[in-house]
């Protein structure tokens, strides 16, 4: 399989240090991102989010989105995991890319710098192209929604 190249920057005031995203296996589907603290450690209280910087900005190809996943570790040992998951970073987005964590565990939580605090999967995007129609086509389902295959 040959890698999609993705152009990174770093944040001029982001640690030159930290590492790029990184895949942890050769199976892996998503690459670690690295939390930018500057240093200080950030504390999430129960309950509480942040917008955490990585200290990078990326450029994907058209056609591709960035989306940002929990680690199952940070959410499994800890209840941390990220607000708008996953997030989408789209294609022509050049800002800082950051991580919305939050504390879903009873005890307060240190990001400290450095800390592998999400994962990027790159996916291809399929856009639509949404027509308006008098009526839907019918199927076995219907309308049946929010918990109706399961009786």
């Amino acid at each position: 399989m040959t890698p999609l190249s993705v152009d990174v920057t770093r944040d001029p005031d982001g640690d030159p240090d930290l590492p790029l995203p990184t895949y942890a296996t050769q199976g892996a589907a998503g690459a670690d991102l690295h939390a930018d603290t500057g240093g200080e450690a950030i504390t999430l209280p129960p309950g509480g989010r942040a917008l955490i910087a990585t200290g990078l900005r990326v450029a994907l190809p058209l056609g591709y989105e960035m989306q940002l996943r929990p680690r199952s570790g940070l959410a499994l040992r800890h209840g941390i995991t990220l607000l708008n998951s996953p997030g989408t970073i789209d294609a022509d987005y050049r800002g800082p890319l950051g991580v919305i964590l939050i504390n879903h565990g009873s005890e307060p939580f240190e990001v400290t710098h450095g800390m592998r605090i999400a994962q990027a999967v790159i996916a291809p995007v399929v856009r639509a192209n949404w027509v308006e129609v008098e009526e839907l086509g019918l199927t076995a389902r219907g309308t049946g929604g929010f918990g109706s295959t399961g009786r």
